[in-house]
């Protein structure tokens, strides 16, 4: 179901909708929600990372990058560890973290990286691209410009 489709429902029918999401696991619902708006607020904020996780249970990713806020540290964890989907989390200031999930090889790949990414080097920055899925022509065009400001490439 779509989040965004709720609003066009009929008052009687979004609160029956309301009732089974709380229900729904794939749903990111926690204690600390109050009332309605919060509710809709976490469905919409999370609702990247949750596609993600289908995603990658689905086989189409076999490593994943989202930027999520803070406060939604403690459940994110929980759900990857309910999951048994290994990850790793940065904190990467203004409220905002760096959540990488996947196979268990590829995030311990992540791990040996600088946790601020604008500090990769040319080769880490490549290999995050190319294991997050990014085109791999254009992973080799970004990687020899970056290279290019370190040292002059002959022609």
């Amino acid at each position: 179901m779509r989040v965004g489709a709720i609003s066009l429902m009929p008052v009687q029918n979004r609160n029956i909708v309301f009732q089974k999401l709380q229900k729904a696991d794939s749903l990111p619902f926690t204690s600390t929600c109050s009332g309605r708006e919060s509710l809709k607020e976490q469905i919409s904020d999370l609702r990247v990372f949750n596609h993600h996780i289908y995603e990658y249970e689905k086989g189409l990713r076999n490593l994943v990058l989202t930027t999520e806020k803070v406060k939604y540290r403690d459940f994110i964890e929980n759900k990857l560890q309910n999951r048994k989907i290994d990850y790793a989390i940065n904190d990467i200031g203004n409220g905002k973290i760096n959540v990488f999930f996947g196979e268990k090889s590829c995030v311990n790949v992540v791990k040996t990286f600088s946790p601020r990414l604008n500090e990769l080097s040319a080769e880490q920055d490549f290999i995050l691209g190319i294991m997050l899925g990014y085109d791999r022509v254009k992973q080799c065009d970004r990687y020899l410009k970056i290279k290019d400001k370190v040292v002059k490439l002959r022609n």
